[in-house]
């Protein structure tokens, strides 16, 4: 059991750290790409009628297993690199790559999103009285949550790596001045001398 545990814990903790705002950005870019509404259709009058719903249980459950699957994935790296010598920077490295990686179709997610939700998210028309946003600007909004949560994340690993870059040179730094041995001990009672 010991074995699992390991010695240096600042990349796990690290990795833990980071994995909140990432944990959210993937939240966001997850329901951008695979969230849906729940569609009803009906033929009335020889028309096809169709009416939108909040989505269905299972797809939530879903968008929030990737999300979680994306934090843990960095916790797990986390853990792999607290064995290793510079495990920190491996984890830096990682949530760096991570973060970048949930950027990388977003524009396409928030535009197949705002196709999905022909309504808006609200899932009301725009025209009507009842809607609360328009339709597509959900979806701006949350590419920009994820973008933001990226820098957020990028930002807290590269100035982590500063600190301990500069840690790193602080200790190696400069000639070490060796240290005086002790005076030599007499052995038995000190003597003091009177005066």
């Amino acid at each position: 059991m010991r074995r699992l545990l390991p010695k240096r814990k600042a990349p796990l903790a690290l990795a833990g750290f980071l994995a909140i705002p990432l944990f959210f950005a993937a939240l966001m870019a997850t329901s951008l790409a695979i969230e849906k509404p729940h569609v009803y259709e009906w033929r009335r009058g020889g028309r096809l009628l169709r009416t939108y719903h909040d989505a269905t249980g299972a797809t939530e459950a879903k968008i929030w297993g990737l999300a979680l699957v994306v934090a843990l994935a960095l916790v797990t790296v986390g853990w792999f690199a607290s064995f290793l010598r510079y495990g920190l920077y491996v984890t830096c490295v990682v949530a760096i790559a991570e973060a970048l990686a949930l950027t990388v179709r977003l524009g396409t997610w928030e535009r197949h999103h705002t196709t999905r939700f022909p309504n808006g998210e609200d899932l009301y028309a725009d025209n009507t009285t009842s809607s609360l946003v328009n339709r597509g600007q959900w979806e701006h909004e949350a590419a920009d949550t994820v973008r933001s949560l990226v820098h957020y994340t990028v930002a807290l690993a590269l100035i982590a790596t500063v600190i301990v870059v500069l840690l790193a040179v602080r200790r190696n730094r400069g000639p070490r001045i060796p240290v005086p041995p002790p005076p030599p001990q007499t052995g038995g009672v000190p003597t003091t001398t009177r005066l």
